[in-house]
């Protein structure tokens, strides 16, 4: 595959996730004849996480298109991101499409896109193209730095407003219950960042230009 060609596919499931989250907001104003609470609404892990999947697959899709390099923060936020998709799609998949629970995502088409889509979509791109280096080892504590502060913020408002954005973690089921949750997303966290970081070692034909221009790793494998 060619950098254009790559390229093309990124934008258009950038393009995919746009319009999901749009359509969700416009669909859930119109049923409620009101404007979703933005707290509430950008709260789920399931939204932020595929906000943060168009940044990563734009600049990735951009620096492709222009032939140039990117820094070493962007390639360790698109593994963290990929790994963060990735956990999105399961957790639907295991906790929360068997309770029927849109995962705030009530339109269908949005649902399959930010749930299904994207979650395939990033780590096969992370794995199937090369142009991101070998992320070392020593960085892995930063996949959990965000969750841990998404999972503050949840924990701070179900115990005030009551607001929480999945079952799992209300209050109301206790919270011996919700902490061993929390440990099960730290340690789920961990391990899928474990396997982002080792994919990012996987050397592939693709893009074709990158046997000539490849980004220098940011450690040796």
């Amino acid at each position: 595959m060619t950098p254009r060609l790559i390229a093309a596919v990124r934008l258009a499931v950038v393009a995919l996730i746009v319009f999901a989250v749009v359509v969700t907001y416009a669909v859930s104003a119109a049923t409620r004849g009101a404007l979703p609470n933005p707290f509430n609404f950008f709260g789920f892990f399931t939204i932020q996480s595929n906000l943060l999947s168009i940044v990563v697959l734009t600049g990735a899709a951009v620096a492709l298109l222009r032939g140039r390099e990117l820094p070493e923060w962007f390639h360790l936020l698109r593994g963290c991101v990929t790994a963060y998709i990735a956990i999105v799609g399961v957790v639907y998949a295991i906790l929360l499409a068997p309770l029927g629970a849109a995962g705030g995502v009530e339109v269908p088409v949005s649902n399959a896109i930010l749930h299904m889509v994207t979650p395939l979509y990033l780590p096969l791109d992370w794995m199937l193209f090369r142009d991101r280096p070998a992320l070392p080892w020593r960085t892995l504590w930063l996949v959990i730095a965000y969750p841990l502060v998404w999972v503050a913020v949840v924990l701070f408002r179900g115990a005030t407003d009551g607001w929480v954005p999945y079952p799992f973690l209300n209050p109301s089921i206790g919270y011996p219950t919700v902490a061993l949750y929390c440990l099960v997303i730290l340690f789920v966290g961990l391990g899928f960042g474990a396997l982002a970081w080792w994919a990012s070692r996987l050397r592939t034909p693709w893009p074709r230009q990158a046997a000539d221009a490849r980004p220098a790793a940011v450690e040796s494998p």
